[in-house]
């Protein structure tokens, strides 16, 4: 699912190119797509983008006299920028934003349509379509300490509660507690003052440098790919590979449809932490080290190559 970096590279493309911009009209392919009524689609046609945001994990496109597109890519939803007029897949164009501009495509891999679209009208009307987190890259350390201490949680769950913090998702939260050096089940109302300070100035730190990093790689180009795996991460999506700062083999916990990754020796002193589905066959005998329970791993080869395609975060 596309993270804050991922949602501020596709906002900084889509300024460019529709702010100031009319949109003419809006084609929809798969009925599912928009979940309003009220205003009908058809009273944003005509009207001048007049700004671009985030409101958490979405996208919204504000028009003339205070009307409101909300997209949620969800899971495998991805933005293409196409000429007036250039074909559309009807397999997996799910919409398309013509703009005078240019045309935006909307597209969905895979059989789940997951994908949302809102029209809203109001910023009352808007606000309801926030999660409520906060943003981490404008809140206060006071602000982030409180929220993360607003319920015992392991440090993972709260950076990834939308309700908490804004735009955080297992990919990322993987790569901050990786900078941070924190293990991923700490106890939220267990971190200290100097932990959670900590914390923080490594979210603001890893999020930024992400979005940097992202435009810089996109430049003048509307971003073609956006994915939760990247080479160039420390341990998200590395699991069995070497942890790039002190060698070690990643690890992982499985869970549901989900996986953290993270380093014993940089995050939890060496100490494997349970994964669900491999303690149930080790039960009693489950290894302290990585070395353990690579002499523990059933089979004879090597573990099968992870499931790298997108998966919902927690």
């Amino acid at each position: 699912m596309p993270e804050l970096p991922d949602i501020e590279l596709y906002l900084h493309a889509l300024r460019t190119r529709v702010q100031g911009a009319v949109l003419e009209h809006i084609r929809i392919s798969q009925p599912f797509l928009l979940r309003s009524v009220d205003p009908p689609l058809e009273a944003m046609f005509g009207r001048r983008v007049e700004g671009l945001s985030r409101l958490g994990k979405r996208i919204v496109t504000s028009l003339e006299q205070d009307y409101h597109l909300v997209l949620h890519l969800m899971i495998a939803g991805r933005l293409r920028w196409k000429d007036r007029g250039a074909p559309v897949s009807p397999r997996t164009g799910l919409a398309t934003f013509e703009f005078s501009t240019g045309n935006l495509v909307l597209t969905e891999a895979g059989k789940k349509r997951r994908a949302s679209l809102y029209a809203v009208e109001g910023r009352s009307s808007l606000a309801e379509h926030d999660p409520g987190g906060i943003d981490p890259l404008q809140c206060t350390v006071s602000e982030f300490g409180e929220r993360l201490k607003l319920e015992n949680h392991t440090v993972k769950r709260a950076l990834c509660d939308p309700t908490l913090f804004s735009g955080i998702g297992n990919a990322y939260s993987d790569e901050i507690l990786h900078a941070a050096r924190m293990s991923p089940f700490k106890l939220t109302r267990e971190t200290n003052d100097a932990e959670v300070a900590d914390l923080f100035d490594v979210v603001r730190e890893t999020l930024a440098a992400w979005v940097s990093r992202l435009k810089e790689e996109a430049g003048e180009r509307f971003p073609a790919k956006i994915t939760a795996f990247r080479p160039d991460m420390a341990v998200h999506g590395k699991y069995g590979q070497s942890c790039v700062a002190c060698g070690s083999v990643v690890q992982r916990v499985v869970y549901a449809q989900n996986e953290t990754n993270y380093c014993p020796v940089c995050q939890t002193g060496g100490r494997l932490l349970r994964d669900r589905a491999l303690s149930r066959l080790l039960k009693s005998d489950w290894p302290r080290t990585p070395e353990e329970l690579e002499e523990k791993r059933p089979g004879s080869g090597p573990s099968p190559p992870v499931d790298r395609s997108e998966v919902p975060t927690p």
